[in-house]
């Protein structure tokens, strides 16, 4: 593999993940919450939990559970009640917009529970593997390309979407003041809400 070629799945792997998906909505969510320190952990989760997907993905597992049916649809609908539970929690504090007793739990929540919030809602969502799946052997040529060249393209995949979360961190910190007006954080916990919910309904319906 060229350095050419290289560059090139890296800027396409990162363009993807700048695409709003559930990892992104998760991390959104924490940061609101939480501050740059909570939306780091559930960054830090995701990140685990891809580079989990990426190693079963390269190192031939994830088509195992791909061709298992029973494990495939006990991963998907796990996911999907996990997903639709941030998203009913999100609408919930949209609802209510009590942020200043929402300010006072969620300073109380441990690195740990929104480290295993990322972790979960990535782990369990079985479009993360069907992702790596799927891109992975358009650039692995059998007999040329060994196991390394599967491993460094996967891990590329989990630090794109990485660096994407990183990326949007650095631009609610930069908002921060504005993103603690009521009605923005009401609106914004809504839009969340709303997309982790679609988002999970659309792994039972796919």
């Amino acid at each position: 593999m060229t350095w050419g070629v290289y560059g090139g799945f890296a800027l396409m792997m990162l363009a993807l993940a700048l695409v709003p998906g559930p990892d992104n909505m998760v991390v959104l969510k924490n940061a609101l919450s939480g501050g740059v320190r909570g939306g780091g952990w559930a960054c830090f989760g995701i990140g685990v939990a891809n580079l989990a997907q990426a190693s079963a993905a390269a190192l031939g597992l994830g088509a195992v559970i791909m061709n298992s049916r029973p494990v495939f649809e006990a991963v998907k609908w796990a996911g999907a009640a996990y997903l639709c539970y941030l998203g009913v929690r999100a609408l919930i504090g949209a609802f209510r917009g009590d942020y200043g007793r929402l300010a006072e739990t969620a300073a109380t929540r441990s690195g740990f529970r929104r480290w295993r919030e990322g972790f979960l809602s990535n782990f369990t969502n079985p479009k993360v593997l069907v992702l790596y799946l799927s891109v992975l052997p358009q650039f692995l040529t059998p007999g040329v390309t060994g196991t390394g060249d599967a491993l460094l393209l996967a891990y590329t995949i989990a630090a794109a979407g990485t660096i994407a979360q990183l990326l949007l961190l650095f631009f609610v910190h930069r908002v921060r003041t504005w993103l603690e007006r009521r009605e923005v954080r009401r609106a914004l916990d809504g839009v969340t809400g709303t997309a982790l919910v679609g988002f999970g309904a659309a792994l039972v319906f796919e």
